[in-house]
């Protein structure tokens, strides 16, 4: 009988020592990579806590990877992902740092592109392959993946807020929660969520308002 090693079996959750270094860390990348620009061509994981402690012998650098790729928790090419990232001219390293009072098992994922600038997601794995996204290019958030999700930043004005959600609301979208989160200069952060999915018609009508500095629609991790 051929002798398995943990990557070589992956189910729904993938199985190994500990589903949050190994699923749930492949969801905070995968859903990092939706929330980010495409075009990078290397990653930085700055792993913290026991991330940082165990991420060699948990795979925790292979699935993060994977995930940065777009694989899914259940993909058998996570094994594979340092070499496929080679093949594809795709860099990437892994540092140890404190990341300061956040869940142990947290990563920072630095995308690089050639020619803008990076692009930082901090992510949390919490338990069970459930995840928490906590941070976005320096904004404090909580983005957990469980609904379809949109995200917009904008210099602080009226009128945002009462269109985004009163289209929604007109197109009969319910809306699962809705917050908003202000840095020092006045640029502001809005995280919506829906109980479904929304039109894609209807989103590009969002997100090509050009007050928004940023925008991104993630049909959930």
């Amino acid at each position: 009988m051929k002798d398995y090693k943990i990557f070589d079996i992956i189910g729904p959750i993938m199985i190994g020592p500990s589903s949050s270094h190994t699923a749930g860390a492949c969801r905070i990348a995968k859903t990092a990579r939706a929330i980010v620009d495409p075009g990078f061509t290397e990653l930085e994981f700055q792993l913290h806590g026991s991330f940082a402690a165990t991420y060699k012998g948990h795979g925790t650098d292979r699935a993060l990877l994977a995930g940065a790729m777009g694989f899914d928790t259940d993909d058998v090419r996570i094994r594979d992902s340092f070499e496929i990232a080679d093949q594809e001219g795709l860099k990437y390293k892994f540092t140890r740092e404190d990341l300061g009072k956040v869940h142990p098992n947290t990563v920072k994922i630095i995308f690089k592109y050639p020619d803008k600038s990076d692009i930082a997601i901090i992510g949390s794995s919490i338990g069970g392959g459930n995840i928490e996204i906590i941070d976005i290019d320096g904004v404090e958030i909580s983005y957990t993946g469980m609904w379809p999700t949109l995200i917009v930043k904008y210099q602080d004005q009226k009128g945002v807020i009462h269109n985004v959600s009163g289209l929604l609301s007109l197109c009969n979208y319910n809306i699962e929660s809705i917050k908003t989160v202000k840095n020092s200069e006045d640029l502001v952060t809005l995280i919506v969520e829906t109980n479904e999915v929304v039109d894609n018609d209807i989103i590009n009508r969002i997100i090509d308002d050009k007050r928004f500095t940023f925008a991104r629609y993630i049909m959930g991790a």
